[in-house]
């Protein structure tokens, strides 16, 4: 990559790995479309994106600071004491534990077919409008759910343990390039109940000790085979994606207090099968 290619990159993934489009799929889609002379199936190519996405963990990590000091600190008190309670940060604080393992274990398992997954913009452009199948149906069922039956949203706190690992292992979904990790597990929120503000929160919440795990285990992979040129791109690739990322997130929560997800749903199909139709003439591939 040159540097102008690796900027680009950075900041595509930090904007669009909390809006629901799919991070991944655009840093497989963007390039080829570009005909950047990027080799997607190279190693250290995984290993630069997960370092942007350590950028976007840190990001979110900053943004959500105070939110975060109270949930470790509620953490380590069940710890201690040995048993659980009904405190509210203590709650969402062992709801993240629960909901970071499905992603985490399959992860594990799923990590060879996904690397395969990388080079093909044909993959990626069908999982893209799968995404926005997955946006679309979700609103359709919220929507008739709670106007329909005038239900009330239910609160973070609220959720039942079987609920938080049912929005991990949706998030689980972003392993494939095109899902997106946001726009899966707010869907996911949704059908447990949550408004979109608690789900988007959730989901960003949930995001972080996964993407900066996933970070940490890839980091060693850039100094493999003398790819120190791909680790310092990856460096200041991963401040600019933290950037990015920050001011993402602070528009997406406002977002979500009065929106909804069908804009990017239009967006994930249109982009998605304009995609597909040109790898289909050999335009992209």
């Amino acid at each position: 990559m040159s540097d102008l290619q690796a900027i680009s990159l950075a900041i595509l993934q930090g904007v669009s790995e909390l809006f629901p489009v799919s991070s991944l799929g655009h840093t497989i889609l963007v390039p080829a479309l570009l005909h950047w002379s990027v080799n997607r199936r190279d190693p250290t190519f995984l290993a630069f994106v997960v370092v942007l996405h350590l950028g976007t963990a840190i990001a979110l990590v900053v943004f959500y600071r105070r939110e975060w000091v109270a949930l470790v600190r509620a953490l380590v008190r069940s710890i201690m004491r040995g048993r659980l309670s009904d405190e509210r940060d203590e709650r969402i604080a062992w709801l993240l534990v629960v909901g970071s393992i499905p992603v985490g274990i399959l992860g594990v398992y799923l990590e060879s077919p996904v690397r395969n997954l990388l080079g093909s913009a044909a993959y990626a452009s069908i999982f893209l409008m799968i995404n926005a199948l997955i946006m679309f149906v979700g609103e359709f069922f919220r929507k008739r759910q709670h106007e329909d039956r005038g239900k009330r949203y239910k609160r973070l706190e609220a959720m039942k343990w079987i609920e938080g690992v049912a929005v991990g292992l949706a998030q689980s979904l972003a392993l494939l390039p095109g899902i997106s990790r946001s726009g899966a597990s707010i869907v996911a929120g949704l059908a447990v109940d949550l408004d979109h503000e608690d789900a988007a929160r959730y989901s960003f919440l949930l995001a972080t000790p996964v993407i900066g795990a996933a970070a940490l285990i890839e980091l060693p992979r850039l100094w493999e085979g003398g790819t120190h040129v791909i680790a310092l791109q990856a460096l200041y690739g991963g401040i600019l994606a933290g950037i990015a990322a920050y001011l993402s997130v602070a528009f997406l929560t406002k977002y979500f207090q009065r929106n909804d997800l069908r804009p990017f749903g239009w967006y994930c199909l249109v982009f998605g099968a304009l995609c597909l139709w040109l790898s289909y003439k050999g335009v992209i591939s």
